[in-house]
């Protein structure tokens, strides 16, 4: 990005902490692309994912979504496919579509499967589990309740995670949401991320927290005043 991004990092100062609500209002100046960048918020958790009570991992609905199209595919039989495809979801079908995805075909972003089809679909673990697209009843997408599942995804269900060394990244929205809706989205995500705090974490849990755009320098959030929110 060259001048572009040291303009927009120069906003930035340097060793700050931002509250919340100024790191909000400073996103907009930070721009480096000429498109309609997705803001992003990141940071580091205090739990150890090499304990399976310590991978910290959910879902939650932003008020505003992410303020892009959700195709979402369907994995259902008799009446659930009906409700699929009355709830607005693009694909929906059974053993046709399964054979589809496991030949590479992949014109989707996320997928709802109904328990009595898992079986079938478990087979594309290989295909879908490195993309993060596998179904998950503990993520709300292996449910017999389709209607529900795919509105959530388009109306802008993301998912949290840590990796293995502890660190989240999630997107929050785009740039032109404005600095309300986008604090508003990181308010809903962060209290769902401080929820799922694994009784076994010790000590600090909000390591550090950043914000950015997809090109833009990153925004040092204070996590203490984000921890005091939701207490």
């Amino acid at each position: 990005m060259g001048k572009k991004f040291d303009a927009a990092k120069a906003k930035v100062e340097k060793g700050k902490t931002y509250n919340v609500a100024e790191a909000f209002e400073l996103v907009p100046a930070t721009v480096a692309a000429k498109f309609d960048e997705t803001v992003e918020v990141s940071g580091r958790l205090g739990v150890d994912p090499k304990h399976p009570e310590q991978n910290v991992r959910g879902t939650v609905v932003l008020p505003h979504g992410l303020g892009k199209k959700v195709r979402v595919l369907v994995f259902a039989k008799g009446e659930k496919e009906a409700e699929a495809k009355e709830a607005g979801a693009e694909f929906v079908g059974g053993d046709d579509l399964i054979d589809k995805v496991s030949k590479g075909w992949m014109d989707f972003d996320a997928i709802v499967a109904t328990p009595d089809i898992m079986g079938a679909v478990g087979k594309l673990g290989k295909v879908l589990g490195p993309r993060g697209l596998m179904p998950n009843p503990k993520l709300g997408t292996v449910t017999f309740d389709v209607k529900k599942a795919v509105t959530d995804l388009k109306a802008g269900k993301v998912e949290f995670r840590v990796d293995k060394q502890g660190n989240i990244h999630v997107p929050l929205g785009k740039l032109s949401f404005g600095a309300t809706k986008l604090k508003e989205n990181f308010l809903s995500l962060m209290e769902a991320i401080v929820k799922a705090k694994p009784a076994s974490s010790k000590g600090i849990y909000l390591r550090s927290l950043f914000i950015c755009t997809t090109m833009g320098p990153s925004i040092k959030l204070d996590q203490v005043e984000v921890k005091d929110l939701f207490r």
